[in-house]
């Protein structure tokens, strides 16, 4: 669900970096890390592990932070300044731990009115490893994705906050943590404070795909963890919103890497669902292997395999502890207090769209305002593409106060 993306916008990328804002660079204070971002993998730099009293420090709260120089796309120059912020937030069974952010502004004055607004833009890691995460992933200048996901936001002359959303565990599609660590995320940019991105700037939420699970969590969670956290709206694209049915969807299929990937972040997230006791000597192996991959490596690594084969189970997602926490991390069970743009693909191969509208419906049965967008036809990765305009004035609109479309 990551890579693949890239691939739908990344010929337009080169022309568009080319025609972001540029001006004067802004200035922040010299932060007290020492590693250079991008020199070393999350895993090995020290800027990326957590301190031991990070129990002590309110969810949000920052914990250090270094500026990102010399933003760029193989060697092409960005003109953007950048940060690495690092917060505390809660797993999903509310512990302390550490997660990373990238800040993003242009370094074009904002002529708009009232501050610049501010997106956090959850882009589809859907891997098991630190060293996929897309703060380091931008700090290399190789990413195509994050960059290509971002330059519509930044074309509009808006800041952009990238949060590692898996974690330091790199847990793929575990929905608390992913919705804590970017509303923790969005807390810690806040008070920051850096080029014109404060208090009060407005903020907005878009994802797509496995971003956009991690964006669903965050609206819906919006209103219990992080009420002060105030939305303008949030765009979600492609919804993985219950991952007992994608799992089902693709198993066997070529893109079965997911499903491992997926088995892996929640049997590491949640040690509940008795995940590990369920592996044979080959599922033993297997999550040996998958540990520390990327997204490019899973996917031909799992391509037409089925999860079973891993498993002493015929159906290892109807296994009770596993079933209850699926369950668990389903969404659709409250409404977000924020507008949502909801759209995908009524052909999507990867990511069905029966779950996603199951969630929309519990949303709007719960009160929610849902903009739900349907093509007849498409593909996972053509629809990002497709809908990459209709994001941006949905978002647009919303800085603008306008009334939000209601489908419900």
């Amino acid at each position: 669900m990551r890579k693949p993306c890239a691939l739908a916008v990344t010929a337009a990328l080169a022309c568009t970096c080319m025609f972001l804002p540029a001006a004067a660079s802004a200035s922040a204070a010299a932060p007290a890390a020492t590693t250079a971002p991008g020199s070393t993998v999350p895993d090995q730099d020290p800027f990326y592990a957590a301190p031991g009293n990070i129990a002590s420090y309110a969810p949000g709260a920052v914990v250090d932070s270094r500026p990102v120089p010399g933003v760029n796309l193989f060697g092409i120059d960005v003109p953007v300044n950048a940060w690495q912020i690092s917060y505390r937030t809660n797993d999903s069974h509310g512990q302390p731990e550490l997660a990373v952010t990238t800040l993003v502004v242009p370094k074009a004055a904002w002529t708009g009115s009232g501050p610049r607004p501010v997106v956090s833009l959850q882009t589809p890691e859907d891997s098991v490893g630190t060293s996929c995460a897309p703060s380091y992933q931008i700090a290399t200048g190789k990413d195509v994705q994050d960059a290509a996901l971002g330059a519509q936001l930044l074309l509009a002359n808006w800041a952009v906050a990238v949060p590692d959303f898996e974690g330091p565990r790199s847990v793929f599609l575990a929905g608390p943590q992913a919705g804590h660590a970017v509303l923790d995320g969005i807390r810690a940019v806040k008070a920051f404070g850096t080029a014109g991105i404060g208090r009060d700037n407005p903020w907005a939420l878009d994802g797509y795909s496995g971003g956009a699970e991690a964006t669903g969590w965050a609206a819906q969670l919006q209103t219990s963890y992080a009420p002060e956290v105030k939305l303008a709206g949030a765009a979600i694209g492609g919804l993985p919103s219950d991952p007992a049915a994608v799992g089902s969807y693709i198993d066997g299929t070529a893109f079965a890497g997911f499903e491992f990937a997926a088995a892996y972040g929640i049997a590491t997230e949640f040690p509940e669902a008795g995940i590990d006791g369920l592996l044979n000597s080959r599922g033993r192996q297997d999550f040996a292997s998958i540990k520390g991959s990327c997204e490019l490596t899973i996917l031909p690594s799992y391509a037409f395999r089925r999860l079973n084969e891993d498993t002493t189970a015929a159906d290892p997602l109807a296994v009770p502890s596993v079933a209850a926490v699926l369950r668990a991390n389903t969404l659709g069970a409250a409404a977000p207090a924020t507008a949502v743009y909801d759209y995908h693909a009524d052909t999507d191969e990867i990511v069905p769209v029966g779950q996603d509208n199951d969630a929309v419906s519990g949303w709007c049965a719960a009160g929610g305002t849902v903009e739900k967008v349907r093509d007849l036809l498409g593909e996972h990765v053509e629809e990002v593409a497709a809908r990459a305009v209709s994001v941006e004035l949905f978002l647009a609109d919303r800085f603008a106060h306008k009334p939000a479309p209601d489908n419900c």
